[in-house]
């Protein structure tokens, strides 16, 4: 403010004494002069860069600001909850099918039938038990998986992240259980349920709260995503102490005010909802009800600007919180998180969805089966009315008729008293014609009821009944068949709790210590704020292809039966495991022979695994320099020289480490020179060719370590004693052959010699046998000649008589 000059000042010399002020609370005080000779005086106003960027911008916003920025978005909810009344009314009247009230009906005539069909409660209990089943089991819903290569370091964050969520989700957050209990029976009812992932103050945790669809307004364009709506209104009923506690801690300014009893449950859906609980809202509840608003908006004073400081005009995300009652705004925060320069918007709502719709909401049972559900319900009320009717008749009585307590029913087994004035009884009384129940109504009540079971696939799904011998193509083709509906609702469910179990992931990487210590039964844990990187991804542990427990059984044994034709060419401790697992038995491994089971073992257990003849693995992360010495000086046992085949066990092994060791230094290089996303700079060709170089030189440093270890040959002891060996072996073996010859020698000289004893034998028998040959002649003439004359005698003797 400017200050003019003051000539009434008295004139000559003054003794000004100055006291000693305490400046230390006084506002900064800005002098500037002007060219008139007076003087600005700026006092206590700070410059935005000074505002925390985590602050409620409310406390430095003007007034008129805030009215104005309220004056604006009221139209905009106004507006979001005009374009869903039909909506809301449809969600409301829909409550009544679900049979929760027992009224008493009065037409068409009092007593009738109050009955409700169960059909829509049915789908919705059934799929609300087998979701929970499937997607909250008790050892906790979140599993993890590496991305990029797997290393031991990467193994054991992804065990850490996984462990501590479930301890989070099933110990720490005992709020999460029966919330997603409940969220899933407003996903089957109308479709839509929502998450909140936040951090909660006054817990000192993250939390993940039930949202349900009345209090949460999506713009009549907005999405089912949540990411991709423009605009998103979060109604937050808060009690007055609770809205006190954030006013403490800077949240809110101190300006809200309680909300009326007659304010309380005015939307549609939470007066149907309270009129089939039979509840009504207490007058003494004390309670505020705000709007929160997460919205891009151009905030007058921390406008973005360019490079000149100019304003651009472009929207930045912030979340604005207004008290409905008063219509005052009573928070702005920044919703971006500070040094982005893409201003990128932070997402704490999860859309769970039962089926895709034709607009930003799902379509939940009530849509898919309530119109069945309502035809049933009355095709059986009017079978019960009709029961009724036929079971206790109605009609007419003559005028003059007079009947005894003739307004109470008879009883079984009463006969009362008829003043018929003289006429018979039967032209006295005449009822009405009913008929009895309709077996058309009936036929038509079991149609609705079998055509929305079928739409809903609650009906139940007879794995047993079916062939044990049918070829695997079959039962898969049966079981995809049968539940082709609850598979895609499962997948959506998936989907969405992907996306809750990555925001609170994220939440632990924002407010964790740098270390963070937790006790489990048996042992303590600790978990580590960069645990929560890029890394490590975040899933739920329930398959999105497998709904129920009867098709995990079934797609498990089916799989066991595969790899029992063929176990050549499959894991059989991997198809027993996922056998037992989808049965539900706990402790699998102390069942199962897990000894050969390929995991990360020390090079001792290495080494009597090769003497077993089982064949060995390296993993990435190990001790590569440690495992190949120790393989090395194993490779330099006697024993292992007289063993090819172990020897030729462990040097592939060493092989593959020195592989997984150039592998290692190659990533950790590539990482160094580009940062974390090496593969845009590098090829696949030159990575490969970097890890040829390494290996080349890792293999070198490799056989002189070994060339070391073995030594000299001739300053080896083993090698001397194997000499030596060798030395008295060969002596030992030219001795042997000596004997040889010599026995070789004698026995070809003794062979000899009865050689030539058979043949002085053989020249002797000649001798003897022409000796006797001759003899035998001599004899055989004389005797041939003895025989001559004895024929000559007899002749002469015979010729002498005739003469």
């Amino acid at each position: 403010m400017p200050i003019e000059k003051n000539n009434d000042l008295p004139s000559g010399n003054m003794d000004v004494e100055i006291e000693d002020v305490i400046t230390e609370d006084l506002p900064d005080i800005e002098i500037v002069f002007d060219e008139e000779g007076g003087v600005d005086i700026t006092i206590g106003e700070g410059d935005d860069e000074e505002v925390p960027f985590d602050a409620n911008l409310a406390d430095v916003l003007d007034p008129g600001v805030l009215q104005q920025i309220s004056s604006e978005l009221m139209p905009l909810f106004e507006a979001d909850q005009g374009s869903r009344k039909d909506w809301e009314e449809q969600y409301g009247k829909g409550l009544k099918l679900l049979g929760f009230t027992f009224d008493e009906r009065t037409r068409p005539f009092k007593g009738a039938a109050a009955a409700t069909h169960p059909l829509l409660t049915e789908a919705i209990v059934q799929f609300q038990s087998q979701a929970l089943k499937e997607l909250m089991p008790a050892d906790g819903p979140v599993r993890t998986q590496v991305l990029g290569k797997e290393t031991r370091e990467k193994l054991m964050q992804a065990d850490r992240v996984r462990d501590f969520m479930n301890y989070q989700i099933t110990s720490v957050m005992e709020e999460y259980t029966p919330d997603f209990d409940q969220l899933l029976f407003y996903t089957g009812y109308g479709g839509s349920a929502f998450k909140k992932v936040y951090y909660d103050e006054d817990k000192g945790r993250m939390v993940s709260k039930l949202i349900l669809p009345d209090n949460l307004y999506i713009p009549y364009n907005g999405s089912s995503v949540m990411s991709e709506c423009a605009r998103i209104t979060h109604v937050v009923p808060m009690s007055v102490n609770d809205y006190r506690k954030a006013v403490l801690r800077g949240q809110y300014l101190d300006t809200a005010e309680e909300r009326s009893t007659s304010d309380v449950g005015n939307n549609i859906i939470q007066k149907e909802t309270d009129r089939v609980t039979k509840m009504s809202p207490n007058e003494d509840d004390e309670e505020m009800e705000l709007l929160e608003f997460q919205i891009d908006w151009d905030l007058e004073g921390f406008e973005h600007v360019d490079d000149d400081d100019e304003p651009t005009g472009l929207r930045l995300p912030y979340i604005i919180t207004i008290d409905r009652t008063s219509g005052s705004t009573i928070g702005v925060r920044r919703n971006w998180k500070e040094g982005d320069e893409l201003y990128r918007r932070k997402q704490y709502y999860v859309h769970y969805m039962l089926v895709q719709g034709l607009g930003a909401y799902g379509l939940g049972f009530l849509h898919l089966v309530g119109g069945l559900s309502q035809a049933a319900t009355s095709a059986l009320r009017q079978l019960i009315d009709a029961g009724t009717l036929a079971n206790l008749p109605a009609g007419f009585k003559a005028k003059g008729a007079r009947i005894m307590n003739d307004d109470v029913p008879l009883q079984p087994g009463e006969f009362r008293d008829i003043d018929a004035g003289g006429v018979e009884l039967t032209q006295t009384l005449m009822p009405l014609p009913y008929k009895e129940p309709s077996q058309t109504l009936f036929s038509l009540l079991g149609f609705c009821a079998d055509t929305g079971r079928r739409l809903a696939s609650v009906t139940d799904m007879q794995v047993g009944d079916s062939n044990q011998n049918a070829a695997v193509g079959t039962t898969i083709a049966l079981l995809e068949k049968g539940g082709q509906i609850m598979s895609a609702i499962h997948k959506r469910l998936h989907y969405s709790q992907k996306i809750e179990f990555n925001l609170l992931a994220k939440g632990f990487g924002e407010y964790l210590p740098d270390e963070y210590p937790y006790d489990v039964p048996g042992e303590t844990r600790t978990i580590k704020r960069k645990d929560f990187d890029s890394r490590i991804d975040i899933l739920p542990v329930s398959d999105p292809n497998i709904f129920s427990v009867a098709q995990r059984i079934t797609m498990a044994q089916t799989q066991l039966q595969l790899a029992q034709s063929n176990p050549q060419m499959h894991n059989m401790y991997e198809a027993y495991r996922r056998m037992y697992q989808a049965i539900g038995v706990r402790d699998v491994d102390q069942i199962l022979n897990t000894q050969n089971v390929d995991k990360p073992k020390d090079p001792v257990s290495e080494n009597s695994q090769a003497l077993d003849g089982s064949p060995l693995k390296a993993f990435a992360g190990q001790q590569h320099d440690a495992h190949i010495l120790n393989h090395l000086l194993f490779g330099l046992s006697p024993m292992i020289s007289g063993m090819p085949q172990v020897a030729i066990t462990m040097q592939k092994h060493i092989f593959e480490h020195i592989r997984l060791k150039a592998e290692e230094a190659t990533e950790a290089e590539l990482f160094t020179q580009y940062g974390t996303d090496p593969d845009s700079m590098v090829s696949a060709l030159q990575r490969e060719a970097m890890i040829a170089i390494k290996t080349a030189e890792y293999y070198q440093e490799t056989k002189k370590l070994q060339t070391e270890l073995q030594g000299p040959p001739g300053d080896d002891p083993l090698v001397k004693v194997k000499e030596q060996e060798i030395q008295a072996k060969a002596a030992a073996d030219a001795a042997k052959d000596a004997n040889d010859k010599a026995r070789i020698q004698l026995e070809s000289q003794r062979v000899q010699g009865d050689l030539a004893v058979d043949q002085a034998k053989i020249a002797l028998d000649n001798q003897k046998l022409q000796q006797q040959g001759s003899q035998n002649a001599a004899q055989n003439d004389q005797a041939r000649q003895n025989s001559q004359l004895q024929a000559i005698a007899r002749s002469q003797k015979v010729s002498g008589p005739q003469r």
